[in-house]
């Protein structure tokens, strides 16, 4: 992330001095990449003004197609407490990819749509009129809307193949039952 737009930049900077300052003096790390977290990625649907998911309408950004990652915060807790004794991890990163949470938001929006029973009004906001709000918004909503910009946009969490420095939470740890996306939603019925 160190092409991230500002001011969210600054937190991928500031984990990025933390990170060589740990590897230069040889501490041994794990990494650990949770992507999006559900409780404010997934139960709103990824909208930027409410946390709980539309009954209504839902704003889609782009075509809605670019995939990102979605998992629960006590999976991200479970798959990090695994790596403590894993030399598997040691001095890599943990990359938290469940399979079957690696979702497009119109995905998302249909495991909700089916759940609700209904089928939500859609508005699409383009790349341009995203990053052309963020003018309008305090720090705070411009550092949430240049992640959504990179997430949903750019596919920033998708778009690599995890290499020999890294690892796969779900491959891993095959034995984690992680929750699923359309298990996850059924908390807001």
């Amino acid at each position: 992330m160190g092409h991230a737009l500002e001011p969210g930049r600054v937190i991928f900077d500031d984990k990025m001095v933390v990170r060589r300052a740990i590897e230069d003096a040889k501490i041994p790390f794990t990494y650990v990449t949770a992507n999006c977290f559900a409780g404010y990625f997934a139960a709103n649907l990824s909208q930027m003004e409410t946390f709980l998911p539309p009954k209504e309408k839902v704003t889609i950004h782009g075509d809605g197609n670019v995939k990102v990652v979605y998992v629960d915060e006590d999976d991200i807790a479970l798959y990090t407490i695994k790596t403590i004794d894993d030399p598997r991890t040691l001095n890599k990163t943990l990359h938290i990819r469940p399979p079957e949470n690696i979702l497009s938001q119109r995905e998302l929006v249909e495991k909700w749509e089916k759940l609700l029973g209904k089928e939500l009004e859609k508005i699409s906001i383009s790349q341009e009129d995203l990053l052309t709000s963020m003018k309008g918004l305090d720090r705070f909503g411009q550092a949430v809307a240049g992640h959504l910009y990179h997430f949903f946009y750019e596919g920033c969490l998708t778009n690599f193949q995890i290499g020999e420095e890294g690892e796969e939470a779900s491959e891993l740890y095959p034995d984690v039952k992680y929750i699923r996306m359309d298990e996850y939603l059924k908390l807001y019925l």
